[in-house]
């Protein structure tokens, strides 16, 4: 008997979700006939793919193995739909992207999207290595093997204060003057706050926080209001008119932003004239 092809989609479906719902969801079945499917290639082979309870659904060790030959087959699948759609000029396809910092990214999306209307774009968080994203853009250098990657931009550390703090009027400020002063700080694991400490500690200085909050959305409204002096990309501080952006003449630190694809994958027709099209921006 050939390996039902059938069984491997379903199978591959539950293990990208965690979930028989979502994979049913995904597949445009009922959770019973991915369940059944699932069951069938156990049955037949006599294993177990997954460990399963009323929450939770994950891989056993064959599960494991299996997985990463599933990854492998559907990726050829792509592979193969890229191929034939090549021939139809890029009318059609699907351009998956992860992104730390959309903002930087956007404008090549915008002009990509604009040359070929008919691909669709999907920004999701964290998901390259899990086959889920195409693209990806770190708030980071990078060297990895596994990966392609493009240097796109890098830009300093800005402090930023709202238009009636003491230090509005200021040209710029230097890192003892962030010294026990009160902050408005990003989320824990967040680029922008890891520098911060980085930078900060390197001095010998202190960082006194005055509020934590998630994303630079929320750390722009809570300095704009006067609760603290806020960090950020020099790139991400835009033009909103309630806050000043000041200049740390001692940091040194810089956020680079860097966009990678999986080497693996980085012959697929979509991939490349989307990397082509953001060096064309670049030399501009």
């Amino acid at each position: 008997m050939t390996i039902s092809h059938t069984q491997l989609k379903a199978f591959h479906a539950v293990a990208m979700n965690g979930s028989f719902t979502r994979a049913a969801e995904q597949l445009c079945l009922s959770q019973p006939a991915v369940s059944d499917q699932v069951r069938k290639l156990e049955d037949y082979y006599g294993v177990m793919v997954f460990y399963r309870d009323k929450r939770l659904v994950r891989l056993t060790e064959v599960g494991e193995r299996l997985f990463g030959l599933t990854q492998r087959l559907f990726d050829i699948s792509v592979d193969a739909h890229d191929m034939l759609t090549d021939y139809r000029t890029l009318s059609t396809g699907t351009l998956n992207l992860a992104v730390d910092a959309p903002v930087h990214v956007l404008p090549y999306v915008s002009r990509f999207c604009s040359r070929y209307p008919g691909i669709d774009t999907d920004e999701v968080l964290q998901r390259l290595f899990g086959h889920q994203a195409d693209i990806a853009l770190l708030g980071r250098n990078i060297e990895d093997d596994r990966l392609m990657t493009l240097h796109l931009r890098s830009d300093p550390m800005l402090a930023f204060v709202a238009q009636d703090h003491p230090w509005a009027q200021r040209k710029s400020i230097c890192l003892a003057d962030l010294d026990n002063t009160p902050m408005v700080l990003r989320e824990q694991g967040s680029v922008t706050r890891l520098s911060l400490e980085e930078e900060m500690a390197a001095a010998g200085l202190h960082i006194r926080k005055a509020i934590e909050v998630e994303g630079r959305e929320a750390a722009r409204e809570a300095v704009a209001i006067g609760m603290g002096v806020g960090v950020v990309s020099a790139a991400e501080l835009g033009s909103d008119s309630r806050v000043r952006g000041l200049p740390i003449v001692d940091c040194q630190r810089h956020f680079t932003e860097t966009l990678v694809c999986l080497r693996a994958q980085s012959t697929r027709r979509i991939l490349t004239t989307f990397f082509d099209m953001v060096r064309e921006g670049l030399d501009e």
